[in-house]
Formats: C-alpha cells, structure tokens, sequence
C-alpha cells in the first residue's frame, strides 16, 4: 500500500522501561486512526513486555515480530513496518526518510541519557538524534519513580532541543475505574500531541462547553 494511503507516518520506538502497555496501547490506537507506523522494539523492551503484559513475543528476527504484531492489532497490508536496531539504512535513519513524528513510549533513563548526548548506538537513538536534528516532532515519555538529578537534566535539555517530555503521569479527574483507563489517558494526551482525533478522553471543561 502506497505512502498517501496512510493519514500519517509515526515512528514509534518502545524501550526497557516498565510501562510497555503504554507504548503498546499507542501502536493499537495508532494503527486503527489509519496511521502508518514503523516500529523500534530495544531489546529490553522485549523483555519487559514478556514479563509486564500477556503478551509473549515470538522469538526471532524482526520479520517474526513484525508478522506478530500485524496479526495481532489488524494492521492493514505495508501498515506497520518493524526495524532492527541496527539497521541504519532503514527510514528513521536520515533526516531524507524520517517522518513528521516520533515518540519513544516508554522512554528509559538510559535513552534520554544516549539522546540527549547524541549517542546514537542504536536505532532508536539514531532516529531520535535526526528528529532532532531536523526540528521534527520527538515526544518522550519517561515512566520512572523518583527522578535522579541527573534524569532531570536530561529531559531538561532536551526539553531545550525541542522535545516533548510527558510523564506517564495518568490524571485522576476522569475517575479511572481500570488500569486501562489510566493507561489510555497517557495514550489520549499523546494522540493529542500527534494531532490525531481521539475518543479515550474527554477534554477538560467539554462537557460543560455543551451545556
């Protein structure tokens, strides 16, 4: 399926962090808003969605998780693409191939640090190191308790260079009744912040805009 048939391209990268279902949740919604996403899975982040969620990746390259993961969210045909963390002469890899948006969901303490240095020893931290670079849009969000001095600094910085820095911090005025409400608040804002209509959510006073 060509480029134009998508309403947009994301890249979405998930790391170590503990918070895959957010990152999970955003590929899901991400894919039914009829976006086209290509995906940077660490190889922490693997673990970690083994171990936090019910999911369990196939083991392999990425041609299997790829296959995994359009089965499991009906992603449509060329829909979502996964990239190996090594593989530089995939899209992400240069600001001529890098789309409009990126969001590392979740982000680890060692990525901010890596992006925020300009590292880039790996995929995820090449891609954000071009969003950068070219004044793309790059959201971050950090799922840590408490933040050291040096974490702080970090998103500080980047901050600085353009970055959105979200906190998988969810709300609680919208009376969450499940972890997958709280999860689906992050997911709202981030949909939000990529310009992308979402029903998870209301919006702050919208209710009583109507009256």
């Amino acid at each position: 399926m060509a480029q134009s048939a998508f309403r947009k391209t994301v890249t979405l990268a998930i790391t170590g962090a503990s918070g895959a279902q957010y990152g999970l949740r955003l590929l899901q919604c991400l894919l039914l808003a009829d976006c086209r996403v290509w995906l940077l899975l660490s190889d922490a982040a693997r673990e970690v969605i083994n171990t936090e969620t019910d999911y369990q990746l196939p083991p392999g390259n990425e041609v299997l998780l790829e296959a995994f993961f359009s089965g499991r969210f009906d992603a449509k045909a060329g829909q979502l693409q996964l990239f190996g963390s090594r593989d530089w002469f995939s899209p992400v890899a240069s600001g001529t191939g890098c789309p409009a948006s990126m969001v590392i969901c979740p982000a680890s303490g060692g990525t901010l640090s890596a992006i925020a240095c300009g590292a880039s020893n790996n995929l995820i931290e090449r891609a954000a190191d071009v969003a950068l670079k070219e004044r793309r849009q790059l959201i971050l969000v950090p799922r840590e308790a408490p933040y050291s001095e040096i974490h702080l600094e970090n998103m500080l910085k980047l901050t600085r260079m353009g970055a959105v820095v979200m906190p998988a911090s969810p709300g609680f005025y919208q009376r969450p009744q499940t972890v997958e409400q709280m999860v689906d608040f992050i997911v709202a804002r981030l949909l939000d912040q990529l310009g992308l209509d979402q029903a998870l959510l209301p919006r702050w006073g919208e209710k009583r805009a109507k009256v």
